[in-house]
């Protein structure tokens, strides 16, 4: 049944009888893409059944871009071309939601909510193909894989998918928010997410027995410091006011009670927003990482290796400004929500720098609106929690947001 806010329309959100025919078989692949998710660069059978799904409904399809990435195109007449992005993968997280349609994968989970992008996404296809007496244009529709290792949006890029579509005025795309109700929609204009480092990094020691430390070189110790020390880069060489992030997500070494290890490997995750501010995290943790290595007597400088995993995404300010009105006028007003920049990173813009179009991301609220009144916004499961269930009913939300922003930017 369609919420009273979902019945509110403008010229340019998609019709009740539209969203009929779209919502249930979008929640149905919604239920069938979370039971089986894949991992970055292996989406297969996600990409097969999406692929399908499109080329069923008369889009042209086109695959191979980063091995499981495509696009699929319905021209609509004359017009100009938006683009409409999805991404694809899951993550290495062990459900412990208890839903009925729980990941069947050990170890791999949608705890990011991509599967529910995927489902709005396809659910707006359906609506545009059923609403194509209404808008003049071309949509492109692009499946992302590989979102979560930062990899994919590059990979596409490098495989030549924006010289095959004629160049968007705007791309526009969703993600799942975690904290906010099912039936709103974020809105942020200018920079949005983060710089995204990814940050592998080894220290070196001399292995030995643990009741005779004298006689070994402990990288234990030298990690332990250095996990410390790093936390300064943020709180001691960074304004106030820039937003910084360092996080020491993984630490291993060693393999018994008694042995000290030849090395210990850490991954880490640095996060800003300016070029300054994400060469300065670079420089510290670099710095630090020597001056451990050497202040524990290090047989050999730490290995470090930096990978870029996405560059800062920022929302096209105009693009903003034409949108709002249309999502409050297709939702309510009261659905339409400022958001705060998100320390989280997303590598969707690399496809507008890269082709020189603007692009919104729109954050999709996912969270049942009797839970989240009842958390006042505290204490609910975060994205990349194993018991993170993001609410169905927000698929019918994002099927009319993105709809209706295409429907807009084509007019």
């Amino acid at each position: 049944m369609l919420t009273p806010a979902l019945v509110l329309s403008l010229a340019a959100s998609p019709a009740p009888e539209a969203l009929k025919k779209a919502v249930p078989e979008a929640r149905a692949v919604y239920r069938t893409l979370h039971a089986a998710p894949e991992l970055s660069g292996k989406e297969t059978k996600t990409s097969e059944l999406l692929a399908g799904k499109l080329k069923a409904l008369g889009f042209t399809v086109t695959r191979g871009f980063a091995t499981t990435g495509f696009i699929a195109v319905f021209t609509n007449g004359p017009g100009p071309t938006v683009l409409l992005r999805t991404d694809l993968d899951a993550l290495p997280v062990q459900e412990a939601t208890g839903v009925t349609y729980a990941s069947r994968v050990p170890g791999v989970m949608h705890a990011c909510g991509h599967d529910l992008h995927m489902a709005a996404w396809l659910g707006a296809a359906m609506a545009l193909v059923q609403e194509r007496e209404r808008w003049k244009g071309t949509v492109v529709f692009l499946a992302q894989p590989a979102e979560e290792v930062g990899t994919g949006a590059a990979g596409m890029i490098a495989d030549g998918v924006l010289q095959k579509m004629t160049k968007p005025i705007a791309a526009l795309a969703l993600h799942t928010h975690a904290a906010l109700p099912t039936g709103s929609i974020g809105v942020i204009s200018g920079p949005a997410m983060a710089n995204v480092d990814n940050i592998d990094l080894t220290f070196f020691g001399a292995s030995g027995h643990g009741a005779y430390p004298h006689l070994t070189v402990d990288p234990v110790v030298i990690a332990a410091r250095f996990v410390t020390a790093v936390q300064t880069v943020v709180s001691r060489e960074s304004s106030p006011f820039e937003p910084v992030v360092v996080t020491v997500g993984s630490i291993h070494g060693g393999t018994k009670h008694n042995i000290v290890p030849d090395e210990v490997r850490l991954q880490l995750t640095a996060r800003s927003y300016t070029d300054a501010a994400r060469q300065a995290l670079r420089d510290g943790i670099t710095r630090l990482a020597k001056a451990e290595a050497e202040g524990g007597r290090s047989p050999k400088p730490p290995l470090l290796r930096i990978a870029n995993g996405a560059n800062a995404l920022v929302n096209d300010d105009a693009v903003v400004a034409k949108l709002r009105p249309a999502l409050s006028g297709a939702l309510g007003a009261a659905s339409i929500r400022a958001v705060e920049r998100s320390m989280a990173g997303e590598d969707f813009g690399a496809f507008g720098v890269a082709g020189g179009f603007p692009s919104v991301l729109l954050w999709l609220g996912a969270v049942e609106p009797g839970v989240f009144a009842a958390s006042k916004g505290v204490g609910l499961p975060s994205l990349h929690s194993a018991q993170f269930a993001p609410d169905e009913a927000a698929i019918e939300t994002g099927i009319v947001a993105l709809t209706t922003g295409a429907m807009t930017l084509l007019e």
